[in-house]
């Protein structure tokens, strides 16, 4: 199947006189027979549900569709996108141990990376992701363990060179980890470019309505977990017996053991309502995304195009730096969310935001309405000034996220806030 057909077709398929739709299993629980099954489940010698915590079924149909998706081996859904980042990360490091991040990614990871994961022990390295490779090498460590990148940053909209990161990750036998959340499956696979885990915040455009907040984590299969740097995964698990993880799950041993560690000890799994929400999304998923990067291209011309406007970043453009990326991993459009700065900075920029009618002034990002947002006192309002700076983050900085809608009705919007300044 092609991946329009799979976003409706994979995960949940109905037998003989079962329901079309993707029934909710609203339930914590799970019956069985005997002591003896259930405490082959607890060894995990064979497959089913413990408790909703772990698993549910109606999750793992969304689980099965998004491994589909991104071409990966499984998968493993969780309450938020910060929660996916999180886990990525904690089920390969542990304290004392160091990664790799490129330093353009969204503000509420740098947080988690750059504070939270402090407290645990383990230390962030945030690089340029435009720097050579050499540069980027000299940052590694003997307890580097993996490296971390987004596919389109948030909000400077900087294209990965997933294939660059992919070389150097894998140069120090170590996986890399992409946030695909903007650019989502239909529009980069990063796995055909490298990538080991692939990791999206559900909650923007596969939900596409702002109705539920989700993560999920996608393992390729493809790293190779026993090359001595990663004992967790080939040494014995005494909390399941004495299992080995590559042993058992072979190429699935690294999104099996975030679920039978993590997800069972830290509790962070979605409900089967949220999945639910999740799936239907997931089915016009790639309807929309044509649809918003159509808009925002039409958008992002006329922003292009605007005497009050000092510079916009979207890659699709034919001005913009990174144009041979975007074309190289992002042919079918860049999303629907465009960062560009207002002349006159802060000032002017709230201005413009205030005098809009039909864009929202929202906290989110990736839905079928049009937002704006302002990065620097919102999302990333934590990052100091230095930091801000190597986000790709100006005062007059403000993140559109084109919705869906009339392109025309949308530009109007746009030309009564400039109008404003």
């Amino acid at each position: 199947m092609k991946i329009e057909t799979k976003c409706i077709h994979e995960g949940y398929k109905a037998e003989n006189g079962e329901p079309m739709a993707m029934p909710i299993y609203q339930s914590t629980t799970y019956k069985y027979d005997s002591t003896e099954h259930v405490g082959d489940l607890f060894d995990l010698a064979v497959p089913g549900h413990i408790y909703s915590r772990i698993s549910n079924p109606t999750v793992g149909f969304v689980e099965e569709k998004i491994a589909a998706l991104e071409g990966g081996v499984g998968a493993l859904c969780t309450s938020s996108g910060q929660s996916a980042s999180l886990i990525a990360i904690m089920n390969i490091l542990e304290a004392g141990d160091s990664f790799i991040c490129a330093s353009t990614i969204y503000g509420g990871t740098i947080n988690l990376f750059a504070v939270t994961l402090k407290k645990f022990g383990i230390e962030c390295i945030f690089v340029d992701a435009d720097a050579s490779e050499d540069e980027i090498q000299k940052s590694f460590k003997d307890n580097t363990k993996a490296v971390f990148g987004e596919t389109l940053a948030n909000p400077s909209l900087e294209v990965l060179d997933i294939e660059k990161f992919a070389r150097i990750a894998h140069k120090n036998e170590v996986p890399l980890i992409i946030d695909n959340t903007f650019a989502t499956p239909i529009l980069c696979r990063p796995i055909e470019f490298g990538a080991d885990i692939v990791i999206h915040s559900t909650t923007k455009y596969m939900d596409g309505q702002a109705v539920q907040v989700g993560g999920v984590i996608v393992d390729s299969g493809k790293f190779d977990w026993t090359n001595g740097k990663f004992p967790e995964f080939t040494e014995p698990d005494e909390s399941y017996h004495g299992l080995v993880y590559t042993e058992a799950f072979k190429e699935a041993a690294y999104i099996t053991k975030a679920r039978v560690q993590l997800i069972r000890d830290l509790g962070a799994y979605p409900s089967a309502q949220d999945a639910f929400l999740t799936n239907i999304g997931l089915e016009t998923l790639a309807v929309r995304m044509e649809r918003h990067c159509r808009n925002a291209e039409k958008i992002a011309e006329f922003l292009e195009s605007s005497d009050l406007v000092e510079s916009v970043n979207y890659p699709w453009l034919e001005s913009h730096p990174q144009k041979e990326l975007q074309e190289k991993y992002l042919p079918k459009g860049s999303s629907g969310v465009i960062s560009f700065v207002i002349k006159g900075g802060k000032e002017n920029a709230a201005k413009f935001m205030d005098s809009l009618e039909l864009a929202i002034n929202a906290v989110h990002v990736a839905c079928s309405r049009t937002l704006v947002l302002h990065p620097a006192t919102a999302t990333h309002r934590q990052l100091n000034d230095e930091q801000l700076k190597a986000a790709g983050i100006s005062p007059g900085l403000v993140r559109l996220s084109v919705g869906i809608e009339n392109v025309d009705d949308i530009i109007e919007d746009l030309k009564r806030g400039l109008k404003a300044i």
